[in-house]
């Protein structure tokens, strides 16, 4: 809708004011005379002091008419709609003005509230998840707690009454106080990534030697389920900047999930190579591989696909979240995806140092 300036509606409302008195003045004038040369002589002017009065009276009422409806009444609405924002009632109506200050002020009301609609909503879906958190915690947290205790009272009760049930109760006990260490850790990093401040500790780095630490630390755990990993084409010189410990700790959780599931005597490649400006890699398993449904939903917060819900992993379904957000700390991505010949595929990438490329 067009509309005009404040600056302009006044020279309007000015010249009909003026102009209305004179043409009814001069109407008048015609009625008298029958003629539009004023200088025609009337019997009575009282017809064109009249006619000219109405005039005014006429111009004043178009005036203070517009006037209403385009400044009066949206500026008192305004001011009813601004009430109900601080009273947190967002569903207003602000009524057009062809004034254009009002209309710009208008469109700020709208986009005000619309922004704040968003807000309220965002701050919803993360109280929603704040709970879901807290209530998936809490249920990951029992079940060892509940197990550990278990086995210590059957220690402290005597049931363990041989040297090898005893050293069969207190590996369980190490497994499941390991499984909660890891919670812990998962909740920690997961929570400074979410709600804190996460504070980089950056530093010029070869990405492809945090790649071979990780597959280092995890190379024990590969052999007892007797899988291969092959580190094929680890290019030297993938210089980033970024931090060492969190970009290892999220190298450790992609390589651990797909250790977790690959099978006995499979094989998991990895790959690491630099582009024009930027390092990528890929982790792939011969794994069961994502479904359909799940891979959508892989780096929601705390989600499981059925093929990983054991809660005997000890996993949080935070793995994939924290590697991902970290990834993208450093100015990078992280993507999953199925390989055709089988197994999951993650791909991810991260720029390189700008002094290197």
């Amino acid at each position: 809708m067009k509309t005009i300036r404040i600056r302009i509606f006044t020279i309007l409302s000015l010249f009909i004011i003026l102009l209305f008195p004179w043409i009814f003045y001069v109407g008048g004038h015609f009625i008298e005379t029958k003629s539009f040369n004023l200088g025609v002589p009337a019997d009575s002017r009282m017809t064109q002091i009249i006619t000219g009065i109405t005039g005014l009276i006429l111009a004043f009422i178009i005036v203070a008419f517009a006037i209403r409806r385009y400044i009066l009444i949206p500026l008192e609405k305004m001011s009813q709609c601004a009430r109900q924002i601080s009273e947190g009632d967002l569903d207003i109506q602000i009524p057009y003005s062809r004034i254009s200050e009002i209309a710009e002020v208008h469109d700020g009301f709208n986009v005000m509230a619309e922004s704040l609609k968003e807000s309220f909503q965002k701050q919803i879906e993360l109280e929603d998840e704040r709970r879901f958190v807290m209530a998936a915690v809490a249920h990951d947290l029992r079940t060892p707690l509940f197990a550990l205790r278990g086995y210590l009272d059957g220690l402290e009760n005597g049931i363990a009454d041989s040297p090898e049930k005893k050293a069969k109760y207190l590996a369980v006990c190490k497994e499941k106080s390991a499984q909660l260490d890891r919670l812990a850790e998962e909740l920690f990093t997961f929570a400074k990534t979410e709600y804190l401040e996460m504070e980089l500790n950056e530093n010029i780095i070869d990405f492809s030697l945090v790649l071979k630490n990780s597959i280092e630390s995890l190379s024990p755990q590969a052999k007892q389920k007797d899988i291969t990993i092959i580190a094929d084409n680890l290019t030297c010189d993938c210089n980033i900047k970024g931090d060492s410990h969190l970009l290892e700790r999220a190298m450790n959780n992609l390589i651990e999930n797909a250790v977790r599931h690959t099978p006995r005597n499979g094989k998991i490649l990895i790959t690491c190579n630099r582009d024009d400006n930027q390092v990528n890699f890929t982790i792939q398993d011969t794994g069961e591989g994502f479904s359909a449904e799940d891979l959508p939903r892989l780096f929601e917060p705390l989600y499981r696909g059925e093929a990983s819900r054991n809660r005997s992993t000890g996993g949080a379904g935070l793995g994939l979240t924290i590697s991902q957000r970290i990834i993208r700390l450093h100015g990078g991505d992280l993507i999953a995806d199925n390989n055709p010949e089988g197994g999951a595929l993650l791909k991810g990438r991260v720029p390189l140092n700008s002094n290197f490329y």
